[in-house]
């Protein structure tokens, strides 16, 4: 999509997606992060945050299709999302972002494919969360940062009437870039510097003087361009994208990339020098556009209700007064969930860090011979009592973020699940199992149980369930042989001199069993991976059971194969049980799924 290309974004940038469910626009800016495919953990990270606590959810579940561990999603009202802090070289700082999406919600939805005509009322209450939802955006990013305000509408209201506002609020802070170079071969057309504010029954008006009295509650002086011709000049609103439906095929939305060049004004305050005392808070100007403050106990709103005018320094230490409040243990961020935060959709565990000395660690590092250099005070899990089932693992920049702000924050989802619990894990000196959903994050690390397999290894091992050793390659079957019982990498190494094969690396993980091997790769990965290979896999295939019922499973991890796998682990990872489809049956003739029989 054309916001998160002109967003401009590197691996080491610390992103805020703003309104970002469903979540398309914020897989192509983790993809952006890791375009290094080499590096597992880049220095940036994206926080993508939506109001409505379903469809954060739903941007969850696509985000963890790319498999990062930095991606954090939250809940907030992005009109008033809490200032994050962070820990740099032992002290608190505020958290400025590098680039920030400010894709924001719109009434007038102009995509060929969607019209939808809103009331006058939607407008005018749309332009006012717009105009918040970019000042808030404004005021976290960092100077020489880039904002990119875009909308589905072609409603100039809705578009460079906001972008009009929020450059005459920041009083040169914020400037129109260029871009008009970035994408070539776009088509687009410039945006309007001069625009008709029409009601609902025809009626037109050029400027504000135009408007009667009694329309004054239905129309806003914002919702007209700049009356002074060279300050409308000087906001150069040329510069804005408007991509057109018909140009090339696309839907109708609007554009604007916006470079920070000093602090918004009314955050123009000198710091507080030590020993000086504060400024009173009567003397600290309000900004009209921010939300009304209401009376509220919840400390998670506290800091982001705070005066705009407050400095970063002042923003801080109040929020440091409210984490310091309550009592937190080392390493848990949020406790238990109240049953405040249950009554309105707020239900998710806490972030517990596995403390170094740990220990559940040293048998999985032994086990899978990790490199030294692998960061587990990254690992985490969601549980402060009993069992730890599955390991979870941020960046070190998000476990920053997360010690720093649990109070402030209502994180959905973080970081990638690499080990699973197998209940029959103690008789192979490791209880943990891989994960297929961080083995790439986790694979440059293991120098143990790995095994190198070919192009047709890899056939075998997604179209069938429990192929015995003596179907895998010669190669792949003299490591196997030899390795203890437990999970094991299965890494494809492509041959540069064979350009005609696969040219992407594959890694899978799976378990070794007593005479078979198997993967642990959900049925969406293996249709990928199979498609990859250029194999056709018929759409809605179904297992079918030793006695030929349609829809039973093959044999599954919870129940093994007799005399084959009886060591498998117990507990498949969420979503690998329900959707290990064995028999795929690849057109090249590949072995069609009698893996579930008993052998």
């Amino acid at each position: 999509m054309i916001p998160p290309l002109l967003l401009n974004a590197h691996p080491h940038h610390k992103i805020l997606d703003m309104c970002a469910a469903p979540g398309s626009k914020t897989t192509q800016l983790i993809e952006m992060l890791h375009a290094d495919m080499n590096v597992p953990f880049p220095e940036g990270f994206v926080i993508a945050n939506d109001v409505d606590n379903k469809r954060c959810y739903l941007l969850v579940h696509q985000a963890k299709r790319l498999g990062s561990p930095c991606i954090m999603v939250v809940n907030h009202d992005a009109s008033c999302i809490p200032r994050l802090q962070m820990d740099v070289n032992g002290r608190k700082e505020v958290l400025f972002y590098d680039r920030i999406l400010c894709d924001v919600p719109c009434r007038y939805r102009q995509e060929a494919r969607k019209l939808r005509v809103p009331s006058k009322n939607q407008i005018r209450e749309s332009l006012n969360l717009q105009l918040r939802i970019a000042t808030r955006g404004a005021e976290q990013l960092v100077e020489g940062g880039r904002m990119v305000y875009s909308t589905c509408s072609l409603n100039p209201i809705e578009d460079e009437a906001v972008i009009a506002s929020l450059l005459e609020k920041s009083e040169g802070a914020l400037e129109l870039a260029d871009v008009s170079s970035e994408l070539p071969g776009l088509k687009w057309v410039p945006g309007l510097s001069q625009w008709k504010v029409m009601t609902k029954d025809g009626q037109w008006f050029a400027s504000w003087d135009d408007v009667p009295h009694n329309r004054h509650t239905q129309i806003r002086p914002t919702m007209f361009p700049p009356k002074d011709p060279e300050k409308l000049q000087a906001m150069h609103l040329e510069r804005c994208l408007r991509i057109l439906p018909h140009h090339q095929n696309t839907g109708g939305f609007f554009v604007a990339v916006l470079v920070k060049k000093s602090s918004m004004p009314w955050n123009k305050r000198p710091p507080k020098l030590q020993g000086e005392p504060a400024v009173p808070q009567a003397s600290v100007p309000l900004n009209p556009v921010e939300p009304p403050v209401g009376s509220t106990s919840d400390p998670l709103e506290l800091e982001s209700k705070l005066a705009p005018g407050i400095s970063d320094t002042e923003a801080v230490e109040r929020a440091e007064n409210v984490e310091n409040s309550g009592s937190k243990k080392d390493g848990v961020c949020g406790p238990p969930p109240s049953k405040k935060m249950k009554l309105f959709g707020f239900k998710e565990d806490p972030f517990v860090f596995i403390p170094e000395d740990d220990p559940l660690f040293p048998p999985i590092q032994k086990f899978y011979a990790l490199d030294p250099s692998f960061p587990k005070t990254n690992l985490l899990t969601r549980t402060t009592e009993g069992k730890k089932r599955q390991l979870y693992m941020v960046s070190k920049e998000l476990r920053n973020v997360l010690l720093n702000n649990s109070e402030r924050m209502k994180v959905i989802n973080t970081g990638i699940k690499v080990w699973c619990r197998n209940n029959s894990g103690e008789e192979f000196d490791c209880a943990f199992r891989l994960a297929q959903e961080g083995i790439y994050t986790l694979y440059p690390f293991i120098n143990s149980r790995i095994i190198t397999v070919s192009l047709e290894d890899i056939q075998v091992l997604l179209t069938q369930e429990n192929p015995f050793f003596r179907k895998l390659s010669s190669e792949a079957y003299s490591q196997v042989k030899d390795m203890a019982k437990g999970s094991v990498v299965l890494k494809y190494e492509p041959d540069p001199t064979k350009p005609d094969a696969l040219q992407c690396p594959i890694v899978l993980c799976g378990w070794r069993g007593k005479a078979s091997v198997r993967t642990f790769v959900p049925r969406n990965e293996r249709l990928h991976y199979l498609r990859m290979m250029g194999l056709e896999v018929p759409a809605g295939k179904k297992r079918e059971s030793a006695g030929g019922a349609p829809g039973a499973g093959a044999a599954s991890p919870a129940e093994p194969e007799d005399g084959v796998d009886a060591a498998s682990p117990a507990e498949p990872e969420d979503g690998a049980g329900a959707e290990q489809e064995a028999g795929l049956d690849a057109s090249s003739g590949g072995d069609p799924a009698g893996a579930g029989l008993p052998r």
